[in-house]
């Protein structure tokens, strides 16, 4: 990608202070609460709008670049001509031009939707779409328990939006022997992954040694994006849907889950996952 990124005018920040009437203990006084941001985000692709989403207005680079890259519109940085954050009295627009070759199949793909957006999904066109398969991971790597356990331990130090506001998802990717290289954070959980995903891919950080972590459930979206990645693992602090097992099972991904303190459960390719307690069948 060129070095055409600039920023018209100023962003909002990813956090205000704001007055409450705060009651504790029976007695009501007014605070001062530490409240997340929460802005309408428009992606624009040569010109034409894709979508908007309600996001933190953070990081919003890694966050077109991320969206783009897990959403398939590209399929790396360089396809990335120029990207362009305007802020606008109603919002931000990711103004992203695509390279060349990759703008004739974006304008392809606009040309053949069956119908107009507005699925729940990002970016989307129709109900195939929201199930289509994710890339299948075939990494071969393999983590010891105490990985998992040590690299969810180290992901509030990268919290620091939470730690203030106490009301943002965060993503992060973690790396055995280097430790947390990444953490992104959001008011949306698929938002604070696919700005982890365009971090990782602007940084060159490969996906096939880490591990993602999550402070959510998991749910499908988030294993479509995270087979995108490429990653072999994902390690989350809540519980998996039942859809998202699935794809993680479909596409070679190990779903780790539940994992609090010392404890957490493997739902999908447990063999990456080795010095594991044994199974006990009553």
């Amino acid at each position: 990608m060129s070095e055409d990124l600039w920023v018209e005018g100023g962003l909002p920040p990813p956090s205000r202070s704001v007055a409450c009437a705060a009651r504790r203990n029976g007695e009501v006084s007014i605070a001062i609460r530490a409240v997340p941001e929460e802005t309408a985000i428009a992606f624009t692709f040569g010109g034409t709008a894709h979508a908007v989403m309600m996001a933190t207005p953070a990081d919003l680079e890694d966050f077109a670049i991320g969206f783009a890259l897990t959403e398939g519109l590209i399929e790396a940085l360089s396809e990335i001509a120029s990207l362009e954050i305007l802020p606008t009295p109603l919002g931000i627009e990711l103004r992203i031009w695509l390279s060349e070759d990759r703008a004739k199949s974006y304008a392809a793909r606009r040309r053949s939707m069956a119908g107009p957006t507005g699925c729940g999904l990002c970016g989307i066109e129709s109900l195939e779409e929201a199930a289509r398969p994710a890339p299948f991971v075939a990494n071969a790597a393999r983590f010891s328990s105490e990985a998992i356990v040590e690299a969810m331990a180290s992901l509030p130090s990268g919290q620091s939006l939470n730690r203030e506001t106490h009301a943002v998802h965060a993503a992060g990717f973690w790396v055995p022997a280097r430790g947390l290289v990444a953490v992104r954070e959001d008011v949306g959980r698929h938002n604070a992954l696919d700005k982890l995903i365009g971090a990782l891919a602007r940084s060159g950080e490969p996906a096939a040694h880490g591990i993602v972590l999550l402070t959510s459930r998991v749910s499908i979206e988030l294993i479509q994006k995270a087979a995108r990645l490429g990653a072999p693992v994902i390690a989350a602090v809540s519980v998996p849907t039942a859809a998202g097992i699935r794809l993680a099972e479909a596409s070679g991904i190990t779903l780790v889950a539940i994992a609090r303190g010392q404890d957490f459960e493997v739902f999908t390719h447990h063999q990456r996952i080795i010095d594991r307690a044994q199974h006990h069948v009553a």
